[in-house]
């Protein structure tokens, strides 16, 4: 069965294989998968409670470094659930897990090497020599000195 909520608020519940006669439902569900653990839903319960910021905060810079317990706790998870959440986070327009998902990958880059971030993502440098000191060229204002 799958609950599903009108935007009048009704419930209904439903056999899944009536729920997935919606495409878009039917995406959603497979989005989630069959586990039973939810992130999404656990970190949205976590937060229930949290005001909403006014406009004027959600403008301001943010830093990686004011990340609560709870949430650097839940984000410690592997690379690829990390970006399931950050993609999860987006589609489904929840601005403080897509600013928390950012914060922790800004986290994971603070303070390493080209190649040291090449190694922690798997990225494969496709780059000639050459082409490498031309931007490193063309960026040389925005190295630390």
């Amino acid at each position: 069965m799958v609950k599903l909520t009108s935007s009048d608020g009704q419930e209904f519940a439903v056999p899944k294989e009536v729920a997935c006669q919606s495409v878009l439902i039917k995406n959603m569900l497979e989005d989630i998968g069959e586990s039973d653990d939810a992130p999404i839903i656990d970190y949205a319960t976590q937060h229930k409670d949290d005001p909403p910021l006014p406009p004027e905060e959600e403008m301001k810079p943010k830093s990686s470094d004011d990340i609560e317990d709870w949430d650097r706790e839940f984000m410690n998870v592997d690379q690829g659930t990390l970006f399931e959440l950050i993609l999860a986070a987006n589609y489904l327009d929840m601005k403080n897990l897509l600013d928390l998902g950012c914060k922790t990958v800004a986290n994971m880059i603070k303070g390493k090497s080209v190649e040291e971030i090449r190694k922690t993502f798997n990225i494969v440098n496709d780059f000639t020599p050459e082409e490498e000191e031309q931007i490193r060229k063309e960026n040389e204002w925005c190295e630390d000195r």
